[in-house]
């Protein structure tokens, strides 16, 4: 494409846009059409598609989706990290950042919103003092983290960082849309099934496959698992328990619970919550009670479990047996809970039932004598008959059982109901390849401004008008900033000359600085403007300018000019202010 042909982006969408190169959380919280592009970006993105010719993906068409899925999902843990760290992307502050939001969302609307404004949820998360938990503690509580979202080149690039061990990073929304992007060009599985669910402090995807899938970070979560009361399973339910959903992102377009009007198509919107919602509830059964009260070790306390040692009858007290999952491969709740018990030491067993405690055993026989439904008065009452507790009252352990089994979610249109004006949407079938999805891509930019964006998360700058990219880099680069605060000139140009003359971005695709500086390593051109990003911090008064010939990169600031050798064969001419 001719740079010259490629119409300039309107001054007041420069904001948004150039979010798409630093797509931090909160810039996707007041921009929610940034966070489906970097899906796109990663579907076109070459990195993706060199998976499928490692030897764990080689019998991929003999496998049925759910079990490409499963296979993804241990790739995926062992080449990425989950990073959620201070160092990686740098600090800003909320008054800055409310001052950049201010014309587009009310900052009263941010706070109510967004963990990082001062959101503050649900008590548990909070009760666990959330900006210590972040080691925010250190700083003033003006202080935020500038958490980034990667493409999945800067994911990759963390294998240059030490102490990552050749091993990829990223954060919960970086891992989401590897997913969502990894689900279609490897599992086949259509974009119309993958749903990006994103609140305050986390992100994730619905994927509609059999009874539905979770992405939660690095793993997935089925509806069994779900349910099945371990510690992962545990962590994986705190944002839906205890979260708003905030944004929900579909090939259609989005709903935000802030904003009235939704691109989502309507039916789409309706069979996720319709999916999601089944995903969330199951019938109480024998099992799913035993699997409730693994994770709630206080209400193990009511109970006890009669087994037979040696002939005799013996009772244990629940918690103990529970204990014990962590070191077998046997379960109190299923078919394996006898040989469970016979590994257990005789002398953990009473001889006599322990009073005030209600015999687990039975539960067995009671639920087959009929269906339990906890959306029924009757069935509550005949179900708390057979677990009133001399520790806690019936009523709370039914409660707690109810919301085990049956998580309502916050939809982003609970509170008011939203104007849906649906947009083009992305048509994009498994099985076309890269260049195809490009050519697709390419096509649909004029009409739908999500195929657009899409461009300047894919970060090529022969595409689009690159002076969000320079805005993005300019603004909003604060690790190389903070690394160079102590170096004179001569020391930072040393650091940049010494650092390889690769990018980790292929063809004419451009890192930002900060990518630039965590990675040690960039192309020419990359170098010259992460120089631009320092000099500018420290004289913003001087106008300057950067430009692109053939082999040269130069950077020209306040009478002085710098240049790199580039590779990118980028012909630009930037200026600032821009």
């Amino acid at each position: 494409m001719n740079p010259t042909s490629i119409p300039p982006v309107p001054a007041e969408r420069l904001e948004e846009i150039s979010s798409a190169y630093t797509l931090s959380d909160m810039e996707i919280f007041v921009f929610p059409s940034l966070l489906y592009p970097l899906v796109l970006a990663n579907l076109m993105s070459p990195a993706i598609w060199k998976w499928r010719d490692d030897p764990w993906f080689a019998n991929f068409p003999k496998l049925t989706p759910y079990r490409r899925i499963l296979r993804l999902k241990q790739f995926i843990m062992d080449h990425y990290a989950f990073n959620l760290d201070l160092e990686t992307w740098g600090l800003t502050t909320q008054q800055k950042e409310m001052a950049r939001f201010s014309p587009f969302i009310a900052p009263e609307t941010i706070a109510k919103s967004n963990a990082l404004f001062g959101y503050e949820g649900d008590r548990f998360y909070f009760s666990l003092d959330i900006r210590r938990h972040f080691g925010l503690d250190k700083y003033t509580s003006d202080t935020i983290p500038y958490w980034k979202t990667e493409t999945v080149e800067a994911m990759d690039a963390f294998r240059f960082k030490p102490g990552h061990e050749n091993q990829g990073a990223g954060e919960c929304v970086s891992l989401s849309t590897l997913y969502a992007a990894a689900l279609f060009i490897l599992c086949g599985i259509p974009l119309d099934d993958i749903f990006l669910v994103a609140t305050p402090l986390h992100s994730q995807n619905f994927v509609d496959v059999n009874d539905g899938i979770l992405t939660n970070n690095r793993r997935l979560v089925t509806k069994a698992m779900w349910f099945n009361g371990t510690e992962l399973s545990t962590k994986a339910r705190r944002a839906l328990e205890n979260e708003q959903v905030t944004i929900v992102a579909h090939r259609t377009g989005w709903v935000h619970t802030v904003y009235p009007e939704a691109s989502i198509d309507p039916a789409a919107y309706e069979r996720f919550q319709k999916k999601l919602g089944a995903f969330l509830k199951t019938p109480v059964t024998s099992e799913i009670l035993f699997n409730f009260l693994r994770q709630s070790p206080e209400r193990q306390k009511c109970f006890q479990i009669e087994h037979a040692c040696c002939g005799k009858r013996r009772w244990i007290p629940a918690e103990t047996a529970y204990a014990f999952e962590n070191s077998c491969s046997y379960k109190v709740s299923d078919a394996t809970r006898s040989k469970l018990l016979d590994e257990l030491d005789e002398d953990d067993f009473f001889a006599e039932p322990l009073p005030d405690r209600i015999p687990l055993n039975k539960f067995d026989e009671f639920f087959k004598q009929g269906h339990i439904d906890l959306d029924k008065e009757e069935d509550l009452q005949r179900l708390a008959r057979e677990v009133n507790c001399y520790h806690a009252g019936a009523c709370e352990i039914i409660k707690e059982l109810r919301a085990f089994c049956h998580l309502e979610p916050r939809w982003p249109d609970a509170h008011q109901p939203r104007q849906f004006t649906r947009g083009p949407s992305i048509d994009l079938l498994p099985g076309m390849t890269r260049n195809e999805i490009i050519a697709a891509l390419d096509a649909a930019r004029a009409e739908n401004p999500v195929a657009d964006m899409a461009f300047h998360a894919f970060r090529d700058l022969s595409r689009v008008d690159p002076r969000p990219y320079f805005k993005a880099a300019i603004e909003r680069s604060p690790v190389c900033l903070e690394a160079a605060r102590a170096m004179e000139l001569p020391m930072i140009l040393a650091c940049l000359r010494e650092m390889p003359g690769e990018s980790i971005y292929d063809s004419t695709r451009a890192a930002q600085p900060d990518e630039v500086w965590n990675a040690r390593r960039g192309d020419g051109f990359e170098k010259a403007v992460t120089l631009a990003a320092i000099l500018h911090s420290r004289a913003p008064e001087y106008p300057f300018t950067l430009r692109v010939a053939g082999e040269t990169a130069t950077l020209s600031f306040n009478g002085q000019d710098y240049s790199f050798p580039t590779r990118k064969g980028l012909s630009l001419d930037l200026s600032w202010p821009l």
